[in-house]
C-alpha cells in the first residue's frame, strides 16, 4: 500500500472517531481511539514512536515521539486544540525528516470540523 491509500483510511477512521466522540476531549483519548479505529482496520498501529535526533554524526539522548506511525509509512500528529499554530506544522515536518518518512497528517480534533485545511492536513516529505 501506497502512502496515499494508507491517508486515504487514516482520514476516513479521524473522521469515525470525530463523529462519535465530538470535540473536546483531551488529545489522549483521540489518540487512543484513532489507534484503536486503524488497528480494527487491519493497520499496523505503533504508538509513541521515538525519533532519534543525531548531530555531528553522534547520536543524542534526547529525542522526539511521534503520535502514532502506521504501516511504518505515514505519521499521525494528533492535537486537540483550538486552534493550530505553525509550530504544530513544524513539528510534524521535522518528525519527517528526522525519521525520513514521506507523509504526515495532522489532525485537530479540537477544530470546528475535519475538513481539509481546517482539521485535517496533510504534510509531505519527498512525497
Amino acid at each position: 500500500m501506497t502512502e496515499n491509500d494508507i491517508s486515504y483510511d487514516i482520514i476516513g477512521a479521524a473522521f469515525e472517531v470525530y463523529n462519535e466522540l465530538g470535540p473536546g476531549l483531551l488529545e489522549s483519548v483521540y489518540h487512543s481511539a484513532l489507534e484503536f479505529a486503524l488497528d480494527q482496520k487491519g493497520y499496523l498501529v505503533e504508538s509513541e514512536v521515538g525519533v532519534p535526533v543525531y548531530y555531528a554524526k553522534q547520536k543524542l539522548g534526547v529525542g522526539f515521539r511521534m503520535d502514532l506511525l502506521i504501516e511504518e509509512k505515514v505519521i499521525i500528529e494528533v492535537k486537540s486544540v483550538e486552534n493550530l499554530h505553525p509550530v504544530h506544522f513544524k513539528q510534524l515536518l521535522t518528525y519527517l525528516k528526522l525519521s525520513g518518512k514521506k507523509l504526515g497528517i495532522l489532525i485537530n480534533f479540537g477544530a470546528g470540523s475535519l475538513k481539509p485545511k481546517e482539521g485535517v492536513f496533510r504534510i509531505a516529505n519527498k512525497l
